[in-house]
């Protein structure tokens, strides 16, 4: 398929596509936060001796891989949104870039959380690291997406 069928969609249907990109990228931060916040409590108990709550470890051990895959979904998304709406992937570089950045990261995130046994792990610590360029990546994200939709 050529690009330009490819981009012979509707003009109009395009602000729709931009804000559900938008939507769903930015429920995704908030599940993101959600699960940032599980795993500072979960670090917070280890690191005191308290007893863990096995419920928080487990949502936590859950989600993860879950949004690990949900976050690729978005920026895709975003990539073809880009192509449709300008014939070219690279048309925002800025936030492509930083798209780019953090999904690598959460990639290297769950990849660094498969190795993670036991309370002493030397892992927990670039996973704690990651996650914190994750959330802080993904605050940078939206706001420059916010300067593309409006």
């Amino acid at each position: 398929m050529t690009a330009a069928r490819l981009t012979a969609m509707p003009r109009f249907l395009i602000p729709y596509f931009q804000a559900g990109h938008a939507l769903f990228n930015s429920g995704l931060f908030i599940a993101f936060v959600y699960h940032g916040w599980n795993g500072w409590r979960i670090r917070r108990k280890r690191l005191g001796g308290g007893p863990q709550d096995s419920g928080l470890v487990r949502r936590h051990r859950a989600m993860g891989p879950f949004l690990a895959k949900l976050l690729p979904v978005g920026y895709l998304a975003g990539l073809l949104l880009s192509f449709l709406d300008h014939g070219t992937w690279a048309r925002y570089s800025l936030h492509l870039g930083v798209g780019t950045v953090l999904v690598s990261a959460v990639v290297a995130t769950w990849i660094i959380s498969r190795k993670i046994r036991g309370p002493q792990s030397a892992w927990r610590t670039p996973h704690f690291l990651l996650g914190i360029a994750i959330l802080i990546l993904f605050l940078g994200q939206i706001f420059l997406g916010l300067g593309v939709l409006l």
